[in-house]
């Protein structure tokens, strides 16, 4: 359960949604460091994600979470580290035995297969919720426009969310253009899927229905990897706690060690605060 201890990842609860492809896992972090100028966020992480496997990055405001999260899929590009979609190379490419970086058009062939959910929605105001989810599929994926609408009444159906289908953004509560922002990532029926933080910009009285939604998709055997401040709820659908600060892995484990009986001081004291504060 160390930061060097191997990822100890357990078994998938049920079949992952998306077909896995060969024994690799669906993401593996290699040695990734961030810095920002001189401020070094992110110092070494080595991670992988099993098919189907939930994640729970837990930790301290800054601790580089929502930075390692933005590096996974090159919203922020690492300074140093790689990683990797399926045991291949992701935002890179292999030339003459050096690492380049990929083109923008190159990058976006690959993020389709990563979803990511962020703090706040980023929906389109002037388009209707289903046609905030079946953009990128018409548009960036070419599937044509009446495909695109089914599988965005699809969707979202998944998150409850039938009804509210022609409603615009405005209309919809904060909790519910959430779950739109899920249902646009599922459209791109990702691989692996990243949740930033996904409620912390909803009162207090939403956050449940957003959690329920997560609570669903990883039942079915998604991938996940969350970063999250609800512990009773990483505590309940993770496979696997990851407790990270000052940009390193501090502790891992299953959830029943990691948060029940964690083995670093430093992890005791961060949940005991947290939970007192919840």
């Amino acid at each position: 359960m160390s930061a060097t201890s191997p990822p100890g990842a357990a078994a998938p609860r049920a079949t992952p949604a998306v077909s896995r492809q060969g024994d690799a896992a669906v993401v593996t972090i290699e040695d990734l460091y961030k810095n920002f100028g001189s401020l070094e966020v992110l110092k070494g992480i080595d991670l992988a994600i099993a098919w189907g496997e939930k994640v729970a990055i837990i930790g301290p405001s800054g601790s580089g979470k929502s930075t390692l999260l933005r590096c996974v899929n090159y919203l922020e590009v690492p300074t140093r580290g790689h990683i990797y979609l399926e045991g291949e190379l992701f935002g890179e490419r292999l030339v003459d035995g050096r690492h380049v970086r990929m083109s923008e058009r190159e990058l976006a062939s690959q993020r389709k297969h990563i979803g990511m959910i962020f703090q706040s929605f980023y929906l389109w105001p002037h388009l209707t919720a289903r046609e905030n989810v079946a953009i990128a599929p018409e548009k960036v994926f070419g599937l044509p426009r009446k495909a695109a609408l089914e599988l965005a009444d699809t969707m979202l159906a998944k998150v409850h969310l039938a009804e509210k289908r022609d409603a615009f953004p405005e209309r919809l509560s904060g909790g519910q253009q959430q779950r739109v922002a899920i249902a646009r990532a599922l459209a791109q029926e990702p691989k692996v899927i990243l949740f930033d933080e996904p409620t912390s910009a909803l009162d207090p009285e939403l956050v449940g229905e957003v959690l329920k939604v997560i609570e669903e998709l990883a039942a079915e055997g998604r991938s996940m990897m969350l970063v999250t401040h609800e512990i009773r709820f990483a505590q309940n659908v993770a496979d696997r706690v990851v407790f990270i600060d000052h940009g390193v892995i501090v502790e891992q484990g299953p959830p029943a060690e990691v948060i029940r009986r964690p083995s670093h001081e430093r992890t005791r004291s961060f949940l005991s605060q947290l939970l007192q504060d919840g």
